[in-house]
Protein backbone atom coordinates (compact mmCIF):
# COMPACT_ATOMS: atom_id res chain seq x y z
CA UNK A 1 0.00 0.00 0.00
CA UNK A 2 1.39 3.36 -1.01
CA UNK A 3 1.21 6.70 0.74
CA UNK A 4 -1.62 7.75 -1.59
CA UNK A 5 -4.04 5.68 0.53
CA UNK A 6 -2.76 6.93 3.92
CA UNK A 7 -4.46 9.98 5.43
CA UNK A 8 -3.93 12.44 8.22
CA UNK A 9 -7.24 13.79 9.55
CA UNK A 10 -7.22 17.06 11.48
CA UNK A 11 -8.40 16.62 15.05
CA UNK A 12 -7.82 12.86 15.07
CA UNK A 13 -4.60 11.25 16.33
CA UNK A 14 -2.41 9.10 14.13
CA UNK A 15 -2.89 8.06 10.53
CA UNK A 16 -5.73 6.42 8.66
CA UNK A 17 -6.03 4.00 5.77
CA UNK A 18 -8.59 5.01 3.13
CA UNK A 19 -11.11 2.18 2.74
CA UNK A 20 -13.91 3.49 0.56
CA UNK A 21 -15.63 6.63 -0.64
CA UNK A 22 -19.23 7.44 0.21
CA UNK A 23 -21.68 10.08 -1.01
CA UNK A 24 -20.93 12.31 1.96
CA UNK A 25 -17.17 11.64 2.32
CA UNK A 26 -15.30 8.44 2.96
CA UNK A 27 -14.60 5.66 5.44
CA UNK A 28 -11.12 5.28 6.89
CA UNK A 29 -9.49 2.87 9.34
CA UNK A 30 -7.12 4.00 12.09
CA UNK A 31 -3.60 2.57 11.94
CA UNK A 32 -3.44 2.89 15.73
CA UNK A 33 -6.46 0.83 16.86
CA UNK A 34 -8.04 -0.37 13.56
CA UNK A 35 -11.31 1.43 14.34
CA UNK A 36 -13.27 2.68 11.37
CA UNK A 37 -14.38 6.28 11.13
CA UNK A 38 -16.67 8.06 8.73
CA UNK A 39 -15.18 11.34 7.54
CA UNK A 40 -17.22 14.11 5.97
CA UNK A 41 -16.19 16.20 3.00
CA UNK A 42 -15.75 19.26 5.21
CA UNK A 43 -13.02 17.63 7.33
CA UNK A 44 -9.46 18.79 6.86
CA UNK A 45 -7.73 15.73 5.41
CA UNK A 46 -4.20 15.41 4.03
CA UNK A 47 -2.99 12.54 1.86
CA UNK A 48 0.59 11.64 2.80
CA UNK A 49 1.67 11.38 -0.84
CA UNK A 50 0.77 15.08 -1.27
CA UNK A 51 2.77 16.36 1.73
CA UNK A 52 6.25 17.84 1.26
CA UNK A 53 8.94 19.19 3.59
CA UNK A 54 10.61 22.52 2.88
CA UNK A 55 14.33 22.41 2.17
CA UNK A 56 16.62 25.29 1.25
CA UNK A 57 16.46 24.23 -2.41
CA UNK A 58 12.99 22.78 -2.99
CA UNK A 59 10.06 21.01 -1.41
CA UNK A 60 10.95 17.37 -0.79
CA UNK A 61 8.06 14.88 -0.92
CA UNK A 62 7.36 13.19 2.41
CA UNK A 63 8.01 9.75 0.95
CA UNK A 64 11.60 10.82 0.15
CA UNK A 65 12.04 12.02 3.73
CA UNK A 66 10.75 8.62 4.91
CA UNK A 67 13.27 6.91 2.61
CA UNK A 68 16.09 8.98 4.15
CA UNK A 69 14.93 8.04 7.67
CA UNK A 70 14.72 4.40 6.59
CA UNK A 71 18.29 4.52 5.25
CA UNK A 72 19.57 6.16 8.45
CA UNK A 73 17.83 3.58 10.63
CA UNK A 74 18.70 0.58 8.40
CA UNK A 75 15.02 -0.17 7.85
CA UNK A 76 14.10 -0.02 11.53
CA UNK A 77 12.14 2.41 13.67
CA UNK A 78 13.61 5.79 14.54
CA UNK A 79 16.23 5.90 17.28
CA UNK A 80 14.41 8.91 18.75
CA UNK A 81 10.83 9.21 19.95
CA UNK A 82 8.46 11.93 18.78
CA UNK A 83 8.09 13.18 22.36
CA UNK A 84 11.75 14.13 22.75
CA UNK A 85 12.88 17.69 23.46
CA UNK A 86 12.78 20.19 20.61
CA UNK A 87 16.58 20.41 20.29
CA UNK A 88 16.96 16.61 20.05
CA UNK A 89 14.24 16.42 17.39
CA UNK A 90 15.94 19.14 15.36
CA UNK A 91 19.37 17.46 15.68
CA UNK A 92 17.91 14.15 14.51
CA UNK A 93 16.09 15.77 11.58
CA UNK A 94 19.27 17.64 10.61
CA UNK A 95 21.07 14.27 10.39
CA UNK A 96 18.30 12.92 8.15
CA UNK A 97 17.78 16.03 6.04
CA UNK A 98 20.73 18.44 6.44
CA UNK A 99 19.27 21.09 4.15
CA UNK A 100 15.77 21.34 5.64
CA UNK A 101 14.52 24.91 6.03
CA UNK A 102 14.71 25.59 9.77
CA UNK A 103 12.54 28.71 9.40
CA UNK A 104 9.61 26.90 7.78
CA UNK A 105 9.83 23.42 9.30
CA UNK A 106 8.73 23.58 12.93
CA UNK A 107 9.45 21.10 15.71
CA UNK A 108 5.76 20.10 15.58
CA UNK A 109 6.28 19.10 11.92
CA UNK A 110 9.34 17.05 12.85
CA UNK A 111 7.34 15.32 15.62
CA UNK A 112 4.63 14.38 13.11
CA UNK A 113 7.14 13.02 10.58
CA UNK A 114 8.83 10.84 13.21
CA UNK A 115 5.51 9.69 14.68
CA UNK A 116 4.08 8.92 11.23
CA UNK A 117 7.20 7.03 10.13
CA UNK A 118 7.10 4.83 13.25
CA UNK A 119 3.35 4.25 12.88
CA UNK A 120 3.75 3.21 9.25
CA UNK A 121 6.68 0.96 10.24
CA UNK A 122 4.57 -0.68 12.97
CA UNK A 123 1.88 -1.42 10.38
CA UNK A 124 4.28 -2.93 7.87
CA UNK A 125 4.01 -0.03 5.43
CA UNK A 126 7.68 0.38 4.64
CA UNK A 127 7.81 0.61 0.85
CA UNK A 128 8.08 4.33 0.23
CA UNK A 129 9.19 4.05 -3.39
CA UNK A 130 7.21 6.06 -5.87
CA UNK A 131 4.33 4.13 -7.36
CA UNK A 132 4.36 4.45 -11.12
CA UNK A 133 1.76 3.18 -13.49
CA UNK A 134 3.22 0.55 -15.73
CA UNK A 135 2.73 1.30 -19.36
CA UNK A 136 2.94 -1.59 -21.76
CA UNK A 137 4.83 -0.18 -24.76
CA UNK A 138 4.61 -3.43 -26.69
CA UNK A 139 0.93 -2.89 -27.49
CA UNK A 140 0.77 -1.23 -30.91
Amino acid sequence: MGLDKILSIAGKPGLFKLLTQTRSGFVAESLIDNKRVSVGLRSNVSVLSEIAIYTLDEELPLREVFIKIQEKENGGKTSIGHKEEKIKLEEYFFEVLPNYDEDRVYSSDIKKVIQWYNLLHDNGIVDFSEEKETVNSEEE
